[in-house]
């Protein structure tokens, strides 16, 4: 089942983007994980982007690095994640899910076994963030042999002649990151997103989706004027952090803002 294929043609067909909702899986425990996955799939989310949770996550700001560290304090194992989609699957069966992994996580285990895995839980794609394309050939191979999709980064520095080589690598959508550096809340839009998404597209006709640095509703809005996709995760992730210890206000507030984000690529 290609779910990824089937939300973009769907999102292509009603006029609209996607929007992606990035969570750390396990934070800020296993229980209290799966009950936000069922609020963001009731609020709006077209995509489930779930980091899994690493000790050493040197993609990522300080926000992604405490819910990872939450996360692993929680006892969270690879065990737990693939759980986690599981129950995430009994009850959506279309939601895409993209495992947001650094390649250790997926070679220290044996990268055919942890991919198969991944797939039989109701893993759709798995986006590698240390992995580049030309040292993935095995990789690659292994995840069209499993049926898992992939996804690979363009960044702003990224040379433009590398853009096709990235994107015929990348079988699920290729993911634009908006700005240098690391995950994070920001205040304003990188500048350029607009001119990158376009080069980017010159390139392929596969989906491009924007992330890292998004923050709110009007940031969505802009981005989804260009890009097929949106992903918000660390505006999100503080949400979680700021009221983890009162579980329905934080499952209340969850819904209230992704209710509000999502809004941005519909309007």
């Amino acid at each position: 089942m290609d779910r990824l294929g089937a939300e973009f043609k769907q999102a292509l067909e009603e006029g609209r983007k996607s929007f992606i909702a990035y969570v750390c899986a396990g934070d800020p425990d296993p229980e209290t994980s799966l009950e936000i996955c069922r609020v963001l799939l009731k609020s709006g989310i077209d995509i489930l982007e779930l980091g899994v949770p690493f000790s050493d996550p040197l993609a990522d700001g300080w926000t992604n690095q405490c819910a990872a560290m939450r996360a692993l304090e929680s006892g969270t194992t690879k065990d737990d994640v693939l759980q986690l989609v599981r129950s995430i699957r009994k009850m959506d069966g279309e939601t895409p899910i993209v495992f947001y992994a650094y390649y250790n996580q997926i070679y220290s285990q044996g990268t055919e076994s942890y991919l198969r895995e991944a797939y039989s839980a109701g893993v759709d794609a798995v986006l590698a963030l240390d992995l580049p394309p030309v040292e993935a050939e095995n990789y690659l191979e292994i995840c069209r042999r499993v049926g898992i999709k992939t996804v690979f980064i363009v960044a702003p520095t990224t040379p433009e002649d590398r853009f096709a080589e990235i994107a015929d690598a990348s079988t699920g959508f290729v993911y634009y990151v908006s700005r240098e550096g690391v995950t994070g809340v920001r205040e304003d839009l990188e500048k350029g997103i607009g001119p990158m998404v376009e080069a980017i597209k010159c390139k392929t006709d596969k989906p491009v989706v924007v992330g890292f640095g998004i923050s709110g509703k009007e940031q969505v809005r802009e981005v989804a004027a260009v890009a097929d996709g949106v992903v918000v995760g660390s505006a999100i992730v503080n949400l979680v952090a700021d009221n983890r210890d009162n579980r329905p206000q934080l499952l209340l507030r969850l819904k209230e803002l992704v209710g509000e984000l999502s809004s941005g690529v519909r309007s």
